[in-house]
C-alpha cells in the first residue's frame, strides 16, 4: 500500500486479551525468578481478583486461560517430566475455571476465554459447567475448544496414548453439536416462569430432551441448566492443522494464532476466512483472529532492550526446551550443543528454525541452545522489544500483513508486563485510534464487548448454534441435526 491508501485506510479497533495459565511462568520459564514476577502466586485467589481488576481498569477485552491436562514429558524423554518440574514449565498447574466467578465477582466488563477439551470430557458435563459460569459472571465466558495435544494426559485420563489427530476433530465436531442442542435447543427461551400464584417454577412444556444419538455420543438430555445469558459461550479455537482450519471456519468466532512473524499466519487467516464464506455460509470477515505477542517495553528503546536481555539472563533452558518438546513432539537433547540445526534430518526443526532466521536474522547459529534462549521469553509467539511508539508499529504491521483483529498479549513478568502494557502501550494505541477508550456494552457479555455489537447476546445469525436456538413463543421448533 501507498502512504495515502495506508492514511485512507480505516484502522481496526484492537481486541486486546491478557494471555495467562494457571501456573507460574507461562510463555516465559524460568523467568519466575525474576525480583518483580508474582506469577508464582497462581494459587491465590487473590492475586487473580487482582489481575482482572488490573485489566478491566484498561479496558481489557478479555483474559485468555490456557490449559494442559499432563506434563511436557518428551525433552531428555521418554516420559521424563523432571526438565519441566524443576524449572516450572507449566508445572505444577491448576484447573482454570474454578477461578473465573472470583474474578468475574471483582469486575463488570472483562471476558474471560478458558480452554476446555473435548477428548476427556462428557459434552452433557461440561455444557452444564460452562453454563453454570455463564450465568455467574452474568454472560463473560468463552470456551476454547481443544482437542489436547499432550500424550502426558491420555496416558492419564483414557489410559493410553491420545486418539489420532483428525479422529479427535471428528469428535469435537460431534461434540459440539451436543452443546448447541443442550445449551440452545433443550429450553425455550421463556420457559423460567416463576409464577407464584400457580405455584410453576418452569413450565414443564418449555423444556424438552435433544435425544442426540451419534457416533460417539448418546445424549437425551434435558440440559441441567436454564439459559444463561449467552447460552453458548464465544466459541474460541487455536487450531491450524487442516481438520483444525474446517472446524474454526465453522465454529469459531475468535482464533488464537501464533507465529514469529505475520507472514507465518497470514495464509491460514485467508483460508479459514474463506472456508468460513464458501463452506459455510459465514462472514468470514466477522472472525476474530488473535496473534500471541509478548511485548517488552520501555520509555527507550535501550531501556528496553536492556528488559530483554535482563529477562532472557533469568529464562530456563531446559524449561524452554521441555515446552518445545510438549509443543512440537520434538526432543532437541538428542543433538549436540553446538550442532547446527539446519543440517538436522527433522523438516519441522528445519522449517521452524529458516522461519527464526527470518526474523531474528541477529542469530548467527541456530542450535538447541538459542532455540531454548529465543523461547525462554513469549514463547513461540513474536516478542517485539522497544518503545511504545516502536511496538503499536508492530502490531500495525501485524493488521496490515496478516488481517488479524488483535492480540492475546503474554507476559515476561507478571503482572509487570501487564502493567507496562497499560502505562506505556495502550496510550500509544489510543492516540492511534487502535484501541477503545470504554467498552462497547458496559456491563455486557464477552460476546457483545468481542464484537463492539450491545445486543450481540447470542451467537450471530450465521454461526451454526444460532439455527438450534429455541425462541420464546415458539411452539414448534425442530432440533438440527
Amino acid at each position: 500500500m501507498t502512504t495515502e491508501q495506508l492514511q485512507n485506510t480505516p484502522r481496526k479497533s484492537l481486541i486486546l486479551n491478557a494471555f495467562v495459565e494457571m501456573c507460574s511462568g507461562h510463555q516465559s520459564p524460568g523467568l519466575w525468578t525474576h525480583p518483580d514476577d508474582e506469577s508464582h502466586r497462581f494459587n491465590d485467589i487473590e492475586h487473580w481478583i487482582e489481575l482482572a481488576q488490573l485489566l478491566e481498569g484498561a479496558k481489557f477485552h478479555g483474559i485468555f486461560i490456557a490449559d494442559v491436562l499432563g506434563g511436557y514429558d518428551v525433552y531428555k524423554g521418554p516420559r521424563n517430566l523432571h526438565p519441566a518440574i524443576s524449572s516450572g514449565a507449566q508445572w505444577p498447574v491448576n484447573e482454570p475455571l474454578a477461578v473465573v466467578p472470583a474474578m468475574a465477582a471483582a469486575t463488570k466488563n472483562i471476558g474471560f476465554g478458558v480452554t476446555v477439551t473435548t477428548t476427556y470430557e462428557q459434552p452433557y458435563h461440561l455444557a452444564r459447567r460452562l453454563s453454570t459460569v455463564d450465568h455467574l459472571t452474568k454472560g463473560r465466558v468463552g470456551w476454547n475448544v481443544v482437542t489436547g495435544y499432550l500424550d502426558s494426559a491420555a496416558r492419564n485420563l483414557i489410559g493410553k496414548d491420545q486418539p489420532q489427530h483428525d479422529d479427535r476433530y471428528a469428535v469435537a465436531e460431534e461434540y459440539i453439536k451436543v452443546t448447541y442442542k443442550l445449551w440452545e435447543s433443550s429450553w425455550r427461551s421463556d420457559a423460567v416462569v416463576l409464577d407464584k400464584s400457580r405455584r410453576i417454577y418452569t413450565d414443564p412444556n418449555r423444556v424438552r430432551e435433544i435425544n442426540h444419538v451419534g457416533k460417539y455420543f448418546d445424549v437425551p438430555g434435558p440440559h441441567l441448566c436454564q439459559p444463561s445469558p449467552q447460552r453458548t459461550p464465544v466459541i474460541l479455537q487455536a487450531g491450524t492443522s487442516k481438520a483444525g482450519k474446517q472446524f474454526a471456519a465453522q465454529h469459531a468466532e475468535a482464533i488464537f494464532v501464533a507465529g514469529h512473524s505475520p507472514s507465518v499466519v497470514k495464509n491460514n487467516i485467508k483460508e479459514i476466512r474463506e472456508l468460513a464464506r464458501t463452506e459455510y455460509g459465514r462472514d468470514g470477515s466477522s472472525i476474530k483472529f488473535l496473534a500471541l505477542l509478548c511485548p517488552i517495553l520501555g520509555k527507550t528503546e535501550e531501556e528496553a532492550r536492556g528488559k530483554f536481555e535482563y529477562y532472557r539472563s533469568l529464562g530456563s533452558i531446559d524449561g524452554a526446551l521441555a515446552l518445545f518438546g510438549g509443543w512440537t513432539g520434538i526432543d532437541l537433547d538428542v543433538y549436540g550443543e553446538d550442532e547446527e540445526l539446519r543440517s538436522v534430518p527433522s523438516n519441522a526443526i528445519r522449517s521452524a528454525v529458516e522461519g527464526w532466521s527470518k526474523a531474528t536474522p541477529e542469530v548467527p547459529k541456530w542450535t538447541k541452545k538459542t532455540v531454548g534462549e529465543h523461547i525462554t521469553v513469549g514463547g513461540l509467539g513474536a516478542t517485539p522489544v522497544g518503545t511504545p511508539d516502536q511496538i503499536a508499529d508492530e502490531m500495525e504491521r501485524w493488521v496490515r500483513e496478516a488481517d488479524v483483529d488483535g492480540f492475546n498479549l503474554a507476559y515476561a513478568i507478571k503482572p509487570g508486563s501487564f502493567k507496562d502494557i497499560i502505562d506505556l502501550l495502550i496510550p500509544e494505541l489510543r492516540r492511534r485510534g487502535l484501541f477503545h477508550e470504554d467498552y462497547a456494552a458496559p456491563r455486557g457479555t464477552y460476546r457483545e464487548n468481542l464484537y463492539g455489537k450491545p445486543g450481540q447476546t447470542g451467537p450471530p445469525e450465521d454461526h451454526p448454534a444460532a439455527k438450534y436456538r429455541w425462541d420464546a413463543g415458539v411452539a414448534n421448533h425442530e432440533i438440527p441435526e
